[in-house]
């Protein structure tokens, strides 16, 4: 059988919701479960004849397609933007509202204000539209996958940033997530100004 390179459905589950919303801005996040790091959200807005192949939830591209996409999304956008909540703003708030404020500044440094916001998961943040959440939406909606494909790649760069900058923890390899290899670094050579001191009580 062929390849499917063209994901329709997601496209036309965004295109069912133009009749009544023009505009629609696809809201995603990366980055929630780390002991490390930003928190990352993007909003991408698509116009109605936008088709990417390829296109899908970031958890099911291989990084290298990730990459190729992200360039693609943000050529054809017809607006988008990524924005962060930073680790002392994890700590000072919490994971869940750090990564809604992320989601709110997402939105609001948009060049244009949308009519709907589809948000993946089912927490609502405070957006200047209206807005609806998706489960698994970036398995749904072509705008939150072209999201999740930014705020990915986006926190991923991030990370290797980190990685030239603390070297000892090894973060291009673990991304800041809690793996074997990520422990046994912090075990070795403690907890570093960057990771998220409320994920790591137990160590300190």
């Amino acid at each position: 059988m062929p390849r499917i390179t063209l994901h329709k459905e997601l496209f036309d589950y965004d295109s069912s919701l133009r009749r009544e919303y023009p505009v629609i801005c696809g809201v995603d996040e990366a980055g929630r479960g780390p002991l490390a790091g930003d928190v990352y959200a993007a909003a991408v807005v698509l116009s109605d004849g936008t088709l990417i192949d390829y296109l899908n939830d970031s958890k099911k591209l291989s990084e290298k397609r990730r990459e190729e996409l992200f360039d693609i999304i943000i050529e054809r956008a017809d607006a988008y933007s990524i924005a962060t909540a930073s680790v002392e703003e994890i700590d000072s708030m919490n994971i869940l509202n750090a990564t809604m404020h992320a989601m709110k500044r997402a939105v609001e440094e948009l060049d244009l204000t949308p009519d709907l916001a589809l948000v993946d998961g089912n927490r609502l943040p405070d957006l200047p539209c209206e807005t609806r959440t998706v489960i698994k939406g970036d398995a749904t909606s072509a705008s939150i996958a072209a999201a999740s494909v930014l705020a990915k790649v986006a926190r991923d760069r991030y990370m290797k940033i980190l990685a030239e900058m603390y070297p000892q923890y090894c973060f291009d390899q673990h991304k800041g997530y809690g793996t074997k290899l990520h422990y046994e670094m912090l075990e070795k050579h403690g907890i570093s100004e960057v990771h998220r001191k409320t994920f790591l009580k137990k160590l300190l």
